[in-house]
């Protein structure tokens, strides 16, 4: 097993053994042979966040303080050792392959064309990108759609890859990533937004004031594509286990696929079209965790090799709940309908699938 990628491990784990649970008597035994000075826990290594109790004194769940350390811990690890594990899209979101045979990179564009279809992006339109990691969207859409576009990031890591990233390749005149907090960004009517992989950081109570911020930013009959990661269900608590909370993201939630449909329509949006893409983020995961494994002492030299193991845990990990229909991606494709309902969206979706 490499630790880059203890999918099979992890596999063999969840399948394949069953551990009983030793008796009372048994743990006290052990404990008296090992000397209770033993039973200490070690310190937490560097790569754990504070737990939740401490993370207080960056204030409240979800403030603007607190949202910055989280999206530190996380994004701020490496620009180099994400360049090594993403390749070279930079893209830390779900791709979409038409086969499995798809390389990394052609499922990344893949994925920025269905957004661009859906959002029905064109030459002069203005785009407004809110957690934007890389800048990714940002690009592509400048690039490929003549877009004049807007991204959005809370890492200032990010922002300044991806401002350096668009001035090397000459979109300065239709591109550019701000460091700003999405509840910062222009109070501008744009003619699409898009949200890929920020709603996890928000927080599900927070649900009504984050839609209700994308949607004053939206023009009367302008589209909003959301993607992001989703529970199977409502039943599933809205927080992440202590491994992913306190080593990878910090504070991140998911709710189901219904609250977040819901949410929107609260808000005022009204909802076209959704899917549900996590067999993608499985192939996504398995892709990433072969280039950790491919560029694992550069890694290891970039961050330390605990970093490294923690990153290959959790992508194989987060790989086989994908697989198993534990957790989902979805994508809900949106509209701000103007006076009368006007919606601007045509009888059928006008993109192709």
């Amino acid at each position: 097993m490499h630790p880059g990628d203890p999918y099979e491990a992890l596999r063999v784990l969840k399948d394949e053994l069953r551990l009983r649970p030793p008796a009372l008597a048994d743990g006290l035994a052990l404990a008296r042979g090992l000397g209770w000075e033993r039973l200490r826990p070690p310190p937490p290594p560097p790569q754990e966040a504070a737990p939740r109790w401490k993370r207080v004194v960056n204030g409240l769940r979800h403030s603007r303080g607190r949202d910055s350390t989280a999206i530190s811990h996380h994004y701020d690890v490496s620009n180099a050792f994400y360049e090594k594990v993403l390749g070279p899209s930079m893209t830390y979101t779900c791709a979409v392959f038409r086969s499995p045979g798809d390389t990394l990179e052609q499922a990344q564009a893949a994925k920025y064309d269905l957004v661009a279809g859906k959002l029905a992006l064109k030459p002069g339109m203005r785009l407004l990108d809110v957690g934007c990691g890389w800048g990714g969207m940002v690009r592509h859409a400048a690039r490929e759609y003549g877009v004049r576009a807007l991204g959005v990031t809370l890492s200032r890591a990010q922002a300044q890859w991806a401002q350096a990233a668009i001035e090397r390749e000459g979109l300065g005149d239709l591109a550019e990533v701000r460091h700003l907090d999405y509840r910062d960004a222009p109070r501008e009517h744009f003619d699409a937004v898009s949200s890929i992989g920020l709603t996890e950081h928000i927080g599900v109570r927070n649900y009504p004031a984050y839609f209700g911020a994308l949607r004053e930013r939206l023009r009367p009959e302008g589209r909003l594509l959301n993607h992001c990661i989703t529970r199977a269900d409502n039943r599933a608590p809205h927080r992440s286990g202590a491994f992913i909370d306190r080593y990878v993201f910090p504070d991140g939630e998911l709710a189901g696929p219904g609250r977040l449909i819901g949410e929107m329509h609260d808000a005022g949006l009204e909802v076209h079209h959704e899917e549900n893409l996590r067999r993608h983020y499985a192939l996504t995961l398995a892709g990433w965790c072969r280039n950790l494994v491919a560029n694992w002492d550069e890694c290891v030299a970039e961050v330390g090799r605990g970093t490294a193991r923690v990153w290959g845990l959790y992508m194989a990990g987060s790989r086989l709940a994908f697989e198993r229909n534990d957790i989902q991606l979805h994508q809900v494709l949106a509209t701000r309908n103007g006076p009368g309902g006007v919606d601007g969206y045509p009888l059928r979706p006008d993109w192709t699938p």
